[in-house]
């Protein structure tokens, strides 16, 4: 059954601003206020709810269209070549400015998400309500914070830092150490009070849980290259004993799976074709385009990641939608305006059609993709985030075993392909974690942020435009330090 936080009625809260006009300092009549809400039991539920329906919004996915895989060596811009060429090219080859389209919206979609966390963590306290709902409603929203943070620190460095319902109205940027002080603090806060997910009711399934917390702070912890405490932190979601592997690797990502074994946090939808009724856009935005009719088209698999996968490797045919196979009794033809591939000038195919296979929701319309959970962290992330710590922590022999863990569950009881890893040179299993991580998450959004924070990404991502100094972040929206009266500083080398 299909689980989404929703709000029926609600929020953004409404700020009123006031004057020495009497009639401007009376609260409109049948209207939420910021002094009115939230108030009650119930109003803390619908403000919580609020926080978590930003990750369904269309914007919350870097800005709509998945930038992170394509500016990756995952994937390429994908549909037919012209369609949004001046708004996604640019991500491709690495030409984006601080004005580029969909910078701007997830910038905003962020801190709405995190206006939306302070409403909750600065009023739930004072409600007079059940003490133990109160409690996970506020780590709920710290949990929600530190993710959004999370986002921007990854995606734009220091950023400002708002803490409050009422900030000021011109904040500086801070450093990149203030952002991560306060995203640990946050989700060392909900650790403290959020609940193991066992112990969640069908009704609360999508809802923050303690096990969610400590993963991504364990990916917090490898973004600062503190390897103890990510391996402290990996370790207490594996040895709760409250996920495991899916035995098949599709069910991961697909529907079969939502919300199960694997799933350690995920973006519950339904199959309509609107956010504000339950629907998530993002499947939607990857979906075959042309017949079977199921989206746009974007974020295309590139040949350099279906290389990659050994031979045999279920997971190539688990992720990517090739132009032929049939799914769920549909044939895929592909979209007419789409080459079926591409050649360079030596008449090297370089790309071809296919599609993100992990987004597929079986369907007849275009309003099914937009019923495809999206996962945030799963299990089978901990067990190679943990592989990654424990080898930089010189304990290579556990570091394999959680890695082979992740190549088991990938043979599917095939005994004759992906055989263990045995290699215990620290710099040798260091690349070998990292191509695991590619093939296992492919298109999930995670390459680009591995390359970043493992100082590949100039080697692997060079030769696709990607400039050292300047590229491992995204310049701020221009209309953002346009706003702040020049406040906000630019990232370096964007004019």
């Amino acid at each position: 059954m299909k689980r989404i936080i929703n709000l029926s009625l609600l929020l953004p809260v409404i700020i009123i601003l006031t004057s020495c006009e009497d009639f401007l300092q009376i609260n409109p009549q049948g209207q939420m206020t910021q002094e009115a809400f939230p108030t009650t039991e119930s109003d803390a539920l619908l403000a919580t709810n609020a926080a978590y329906t930003v990750f369904r919004q269309w914007h919350y996915h870097s800005g709509g269209y998945p930038i992170l895989d394509i500016m990756s060596d995952d994937a390429h811009k994908g549909s037919n070549p012209n369609d949004q060429l001046p708004t996604l090219g640019p991500y491709d080859s690495f030409d984006h400015t601080a004005t580029q389209d969909g910078l701007d919206r997830w910038w905003s979609t962020l801190y709405e998400g995190i206006k939306r966390a302070n409403v909750v963590i600065e009023k739930v306290p004072s409600i007079e309500m059940d003490e133990t709902l109160r409690t996970r409603y506020v780590a709920e929203a710290y949990f929600i914070r530190g993710l959004l943070y999370f986002d921007l620190v990854r995606a734009w460095g220091g950023v400002p830092i708002i803490e409050t319902t009422e900030p000021p109205l011109k904040i500086e940027r801070a450093s990149v150490e203030a952002v991560y002080n306060l995203i640990e603090h946050d989700l060392l806060e909900a650790v403290k009070a959020l609940p193991e997910k066992s112990t969640c009711s069908d009704d609360q399934l999508g809802r923050a849980t303690k096990g969610a917390a400590n993963a991504l702070l364990a990916k917090v912890y490898l973004f600062q290259g503190n390897f103890e405490n990510a391996e402290t932190c990996a370790l207490e979601v594996i040895e709760s004993d409250e996920y495991d592997l899916e035995p098949v690797f599709a069910d991961a990502s697909g529907i079969l799976g939502e919300h199960g074994i694997e799933s350690v946090f995920e973006v519950g939808a339904i199959g309509v074709g609107s956010q504000s009724n339950g629907g998530n856009q993002y499947a939607n935005t990857q979906g075959v385009r042309g017949s079977p009719n199921r989206g746009w088209g974007f974020n295309r698999p590139s040949l350099d990641l279906i290389n990659t996968f050994e031979e045999g490797d279920p997971r190539m045919d688990a992720t990517v939608i090739f132009l032929g196979e049939v799914l769920d009794g549909v044939t895929i033809l592909g979209d007419g305006t789409t080459p079926d591939e591409v050649e360079d000038d030596q008449g090297n195919v370089i790309e071809i059609e296919c599609y993100n296979q992990k987004v597929w929701v079986p369907g007849n319309t275009t309003d099914t993709q937009f019923g495809h959970n999206r996962r945030i962290l799963r299990y089978a992330d901990v067990l190679l985030m943990a592989a990654e710590a424990l080898n930089e922590n010189n304990k290579p022999d556990d570091a394999l075993y959680y890695l082979n863990l992740v190549r088991e569950r990938a043979r599917e009881g095939n005994e004759t392909i992906l055989p263990d890893i045995t290699e215990t040179n620290k710099n040798t299993l260091r690349d070998i974690i990292l191509e695991e991580r590619r093939r296992e998450l492919a298109m999930e959004g995670h390459r680009f942020w591995d390359l970043m924070r493992t100082g590949k990404a100039a080697e692997v991502l060079g030769p696709l435009g990607f400039t050292e100094n300047k590229n491992e972040l995204l310049p701020i929206p221009q209309t953002e330090i346009d706003i702040s009266q020049k406040i906000l500083d630019q990232n370096p080398n964007y004019e």
